[in-house]
């Protein structure tokens, strides 16, 4: 994992800073684990076709967050997590309007089944974001935590071990969330 302090300041005691309305110590917070991101970003682009670069989508996610005027940051892992849904915003929203751009804007619903091969489980193939956004939409429904653990997993990258320290949750738990979302999928029955 990255480093986890600034000049010396930890990025808990930055984010505490940033609670109370400091932007620079969300900056430096942010920078404490920008080498992480880019990692992160690098991972999910690879997967992607789309023109937004490694750099890019780290400083458009960024900018999501340092606008949230109500983000009220915990701890590291917490703003790992909320710039692994950042980026997803991002991803999605960038591949709207390029979807826009092509057809005209108009959208069909995604059958849920449409990506149960796909859901992560080692290899990753190129996968459509707004279908995964879509997917996780409806899973978020039926259970916020499988939500969360499927969205570190298809837009943080990040494996089991690192879900289960981020979320604090013990790795069965992760990988019975991500196999229980799995047979969500396969059997389509999410609303």
């Amino acid at each position: 994992m990255a480093a986890d302090a600034v000049g010396g300041i930890p990025v808990t005691q930055l984010l505490a800073r940033a609670r109370e309305g400091d932007q620079r110590a969300l900056d430096d917070a942010y920078a404490a684990i920008y080498q992480e991101l880019k990692q992160v970003a690098h991972r999910q682009l690879r997967r992607e076709h789309g023109p937004l670069e490694t750099t890019a989508l780290v400083h458009e996610a960024y900018l999501k967050l340092a606008g949230d005027r109500a983000l009220a940051v915990n701890d590291r892992r917490h703003l790992l997590a909320l710039s692994a849904r950042a980026m997803r915003q991002v991803l999605v929203d960038d591949a709207r309007a390029r979807k826009a751009d092509k057809r005209g804007g108009d959208e069909a619903p995604v059958p849920l089944t449409l990506l149960h091969e796909q859901l992560p489980s080692g290899q990753a193939d190129a996968i459509d974001v707004l279908v995964v956004d879509e997917l996780l939409e409806c899973l978020q429904k039926i259970d916020p935590r499988m939500g969360q653990v499927l969205e570190l997993r298809c837009f943080g990258g990040y494996d089991v071990e690192e879900i289960a320290v981020m979320l604090e949750l013990p790795d069965y738990t992760v990988r019975r969330d991500l196999r229980k979302a799995r047979a969500l999928l396969a059997a389509d029955t999410a609303p």
